[in-house]
């Protein structure tokens, strides 16, 4: 009998692990695709922001930001809202969170949990990567463009993937702008160091990071 109570005890704390694993997910809410400012106002207010507070984005916001970025605009055709050459869509949107790093899944419209770390400080050389609200950090997947680990990675095997990151991060940059928020994109990344805790494979590459937040005013 007691190895029966032992047995049924092991079971329901396995069943209680699991489920506190997976409930580190964030499913995110809908983002609101109406409203917001006109284009042509967004694109009169974009701008560069290096001082940030410490407040969180609420999860509308985080929504709408990611969506804007990278999401699917055209689901039915897994069509996104920025363009990717030849449609490969090599291009990963991480997010550091003081939370832990998540990976963007657009489909399903939720963050992915990959560590629990708080990795936001590995995301740039600045001060203020470590104190905005979150950092997005951009890896080219180029096991997408036939890319086996192991195999060397040219230069010139980068070039899409930094115009598609580009195109990622103008409509960040909008978003923001829309939102009221602050943004900066940066290419002064210790990838060296970011990339093992962030668990990339060799054929993944960090392109660049953005830096979102509120803004001090």
């Amino acid at each position: 009998m007691k190895k029966k109570v032992l047995i049924f005890v092991a079971f329901v704390l396995s069943i209680t692990s699991f489920v506190t694993i997976s409930a580190q997910d964030i499913s995110l809410p809908a983002p609101d695709k109406t409203g917001g400012k006109p284009l042509m106002q967004a694109l009169s207010e974009r701008q560069s922001t290096r001082t940030f507070t410490k407040d969180n984005l609420t999860p509308q916001q985080l929504s709408g930001l990611l969506w804007a970025g990278w999401g699917f605009n055209r689901p039915d055709q897994k069509k996104r809202t920025a363009p990717s050459s030849m449609n490969v869509q090599e291009i990963d949107v991480y997010v550091a969170l003081p939370g832990g790093l998540y990976l963007y899944v657009a489909e399903s419209n939720t963050l992915k949990q990959i560590n629990n770390k708080d990795l936001r400080k590995l995301c740039g050389t600045q001060d203020f990567v470590a104190e905005a609200a979150l950092n997005l950090v951009y890896v080219a997947d180029l096991g997408k463009l036939k890319k086996k680990e192991g195999d060397p990675i040219k230069e010139s095997d980068l070039l899409s993937s930094y115009a598609n990151t580009g195109f990622i991060a103008q409509n960040v940059y909008l978003y923001c702008a829309s939102e009221n928020l602050g943004c900066v994109i940066r290419g002064s990344v210790p990838k060296d160091k970011l990339a093992p805790e962030m668990g990339l494979r060799s054929n993944q590459v960090i392109i660049l990071s953005q830096t979102v937040g509120v803004p001090k005013k």
